[in-house]
């Protein structure tokens, strides 16, 4: 969802008529009609790795988001098409076959949805050079980066440090955890958040699932520790921090090289392929270091006062991570849709 809000912010620059399309009851709608996009819903829903009980009834609502894709194509009559993946776009596909479409790939490795979708886009976007292996449509890939948000590039770390009240002097340690939150990541945090305050500032975006009892356990850890359940101002996190714990989402491609922030990456188990995949494509560089969720507890800490008292290696992080930004992403993505457009 962020990658295409991203390229929808560059190209309402220019003079262009914007439609977007999501599931019905999905998360994204409230996002979206936020920024002042229209919006509309289509019937969606997945069926790899679906229950046999609950196939039908997932074939049926792609059935009829078919339908109600092709009435949208109709009335909107779009000269291109921009799909990011997921589900939802399978009908909407399915319905624009005649018509002009750029995917981007935000992952390294394409999931299901982007496999088929590659097959008929007629350019592919993609993260990083590393994911041409996953596609045999050589002719239609451009390297454009992953886009990054305009609200992140705002901050500076003068300013950032400032935003969260923190001293220059003392180094800081952001634990990321995504919107909804990752429990084992915050469960290791809660267990040696007092002993990380006495030498380092720390910053705990936690997701919404554990809010409360967060809140209870870390009360009496001072100012040094500041944990929000959601925060709009990331970037200010991503400016400010020394290093960054975290999943190993899309969004690390794009995010943390521009900030040039070293990170211990912690590859959700349960979509451990496509997170391993991206992870080892920062840990290959010298990027980043590799923790599996199922060491978090007893590694987490060792780690993490290794490499704080290392500062020659985090900077060679640092520099490495940097090197792999390319902040004008969502420009380059823009592009092609004019070009296809």
């Amino acid at each position: 969802m962020y990658p295409a809000l991203t390229v929808t912010e560059t190209l309402r620059n220019d003079t262009h008529t914007l439609l977007w399309v999501g599931s019905e009851g999905g998360m994204e709608k409230a996002l979206v009609e936020r920024v002042g996009l229209p919006y509309k819903a289509i019937p969606a829903a997945g069926v790899h790795g679906i229950s046999l009980k609950k196939l039908p009834g997932n074939l049926l609502r792609l059935w009829k988001g078919y339908w109600k894709s092709r009435r949208l194509l109709k009335e909107f009559d779009p000269d291109v098409l921009l799909f990011t993946g997921g589900y939802v776009a399978i009908p909407m596909a399915a319905a624009g076959l005649r018509r002009r479409s750029v995917l981007f790939v935000p992952d390294i490795e394409p999931g299901l949805a982007l496999k088929v979708l590659a097959r008929f886009a007629s350019r592919i976007a993609i993260s990083v050079e590393d994911s041409r292996r996953f596609f045999r449509q050589e002719e239609k890939i451009t390297v454009t980066g992953y886009p990054l948000r305009e609200d992140l590039k705002k901050w500076q770390r003068p300013e950032a440090l400032a935003y969260f009240g923190f001293d220059p002097q003392v180094r800081t340690i952001l634990f990321l955890g995504g919107s909804s939150g990752a429990r084992s990541i915050n469960q290791a945090v809660l267990e040696i958040a007092s002993q990380l305050t006495q030498n380092y500032q720390v910053i705990h975006l936690t997701g919404h699932l554990d809010w409360d009892l967060i809140q209870q356990q870390t009360r009496a850890l001072g100012p040094r520790y500041q944990a929000f359940p959601y925060l709009h101002e990331v970037g200010a996190a991503l400016a400010c921090a020394d290093l960054v714990v975290s999943r190993a989402g899309a969004s690390i491609l794009g995010e943390y090289p521009y900030f040039g922030l070293p990170a211990v990456l912690v590859p959700y188990p349960y979509a451990w392929k496509y997170q391993k995949v991206n992870a080892d494509y920062l840990v290959d560089r010298g990027a980043a270091l590799l923790l599996e969720d199922r060491s978090l507890k007893t590694n987490l800490l060792p780690l993490l006062t290794e490499l704080m008292n290392e500062p020659e290696r985090l900077a060679a992080m640092s520099a490495a991570m940097r090197a792999l930004s390319n902040p004008d992403a969502a420009l380059a993505i823009a592009d092609l849709l004019l070009e296809m457009a």
